[in-house]
């Protein structure tokens, strides 16, 4: 599919990879909670996305309800106005879910909470590369701190 480990959309309970899926932050939701967890503001957050659509076939879409790609949910979600669009625009599912990947990693990567979770892993022994790796690829702490150990202690 893309995104193998793929999380459920922040409304749905999924970890904070899952905002790459979210829309604008037009009204209170889901959305505010995760990004004072990343401690990172509403500004910052449509900024981080917006640039990302500029930069990716993510900013096509503007048939979408939100006009691009960027704000779309789940490929797993049935969206007509989406799938029009990735039609349209000839990106496969696939494709569609590894520029949400990316995205989601872009979101992580650009927060206070994730150069925070980073500088305590690696005060706790656990190597940079390893403890951004796992944070990445979970949107989880407590999740990629297990993770961080089970690679440590393979080698």
């Amino acid at each position: 599919m893309g995104w193998d480990n793929a999380p459920s959309h922040i409304c749905r309970g999924g970890d904070l990879r899952g905002l790459a899926f979210c829309c604008p932050p037009i009204k209170y939701c889901p959305i505010h909670k995760a990004l004072a967890v990343l401690k990172m503001s509403l500004d910052e957050f449509i900024k981080i996305k917006e640039d990302f659509g500029k930069r990716t076939k993510l900013g096509l879409g503007k048939n979408t309800c939100f006009g691009s790609l960027v704000w779309c949910c789940k490929i797993t979600k049935p969206c007509p106005y989406r799938d029009y669009e990735l039609a349209r625009n000839n990106i496969s599912p696939d494709e569609y879910m590894e520029l949400k990947k990316q995205l989601a990693e872009e979101i992580l990567r650009n927060s206070q909470f994730f150069k925070e979770a980073v500088e305590v892993f690696v005060k706790k022994g656990i190597p940079k590369d390893i403890a951004e790796k796992c944070i990445l690829e979970t949107g989880d702490l407590k999740k990629a701190y297990e993770m961080a150990i089970k690679i440590i202690n393979k080698d």
